[in-house]
């Protein structure tokens, strides 16, 4: 799917779009999706996601701590899967914040992406400020011949889901609550780049994970038991996220994978690893010896869950 700009949007023609976001596609952005798509087949319309970059609280608050679950092609591929026509990427100005809600409505959903139905979530608000609401999105389809679906909340365990409790829970590495959260595994993506050989030196030759993105959300630091598509082949490893305080001065922080039962040259290929548990924290061990003790015994940990994983 071509994520799509304002230079796109004449190819677009009686849509039924949804409105947000959309950090992470987590359960509650599928429902939202699901019902978008389902109406776009039935009414022989275009399934379309009007999302924006950078986040509004980038630009509004000027919060540039803020990271994000998903870079761009995540978000784009999750969306597909789900049966998504266009990804409409729409840049986040002030300017853009100032909209008043008539001229949003009339200037980007019924003038460019000639919107015929609109779904949002049940707490959409839009326009300058974010003062209008969905009672008021109602009115203009009224006026401007769309109609609008609300859709209710989503519940994982009696507990509303969000994106901001997603990325608390990676920031504690609580993998299945996240994971759970979005409905499939929190992914890194990124390309192999040329390490120290640490881990070669340590008999556990790492792939060096360069994510190209800055905003994009790095788990709390320690151990993940992690699994990868490669060569169309499954693999499980191990991944280390931290700044190897063991073996290494620079205080950087890097991702760094050992794959199980893996001989492949990884070098400049780009990979998407799944991560499935935080196995530990990040130690600073006396000696290079009680490392190597500390990952026989973390691999071993981790192929105790890769059975369990296995005979579910």
């Amino acid at each position: 799917m071509k994520i799509k700009t304002a230079a796109d949007y004449k190819r677009i023609k009686n849509s039924v779009v949804t409105i947000g976001t959309f950090d992470g596609v987590h359960v509650g952005h599928q429902k939202i999706i699901n019902r978008l798509v389902h109406i776009a087949e039935t009414n022989k319309l275009q399934a379309l996601v009007l999302t924006f970059f950078p986040h509004p609280r980038m630009v509004v608050q000027k919060d540039s701590s803020i990271k994000l679950i998903n870079t761009i092609d995540e978000k784009a591929a999750q969306l597909q899967q789900l049966g998504v026509d266009h990804l409409v990427l729409k840049e986040f100005t002030k300017t853009f914040s100032r909209l008043s809600a008539l001229e949003y409505v009339r200037d980007v959903l019924v003038n460019k992406l000639k919107v015929k139905h609109i779904i949002v979530g049940y707490d959409h608000h839009f326009g300058r400020n974010r003062t209008a609401t969905i009672e008021d999105l109602i009115e203009f389809g009224k006026f401007y011949g769309f109609e609008v679906t609300q859709i209710d909340a989503q519940e994982v365990g009696d507990v509303a889901v969000s994106s901001t409790k997603i990325r608390a829970a990676l920031r504690e590495g609580n993998m299945r609550v996240a994971n759970d959260f979005l409905g499939y595994n929190f992914m890194l993506t990124g390309t192999v780049v040329k390490g120290k050989g640490l881990g070669a030196n340590l008999s556990f030759p790492t792939a060096n994970i360069f994510i190209e993105e800055p905003y994009k959300l790095i788990p709390k630091q320690g151990v993940y038991l992690v699994q990868s598509k490669i060569e169309n082949q499954l693999v499980y490893g191990m991944m280390n996220i931290g700044k190897n305080p063991t073996v290494s001065q620079d205080n950087k922080t890097h991702i760094e994978v050992h794959f199980f039962n893996l001989d492949a040259n990884l070098y400049t290929k780009t990979l998407k690893i799944e991560l499935l548990e935080h196995l530990r924290s990040e130690i600073k061990f006396p000696n290079i010896e009680a490392l190597k003790v500390q990952l026989e015994k973390d691999k071993a940990l981790a192929q105790q869950r890769i059975d369990l994983l296995l005979k579910i």
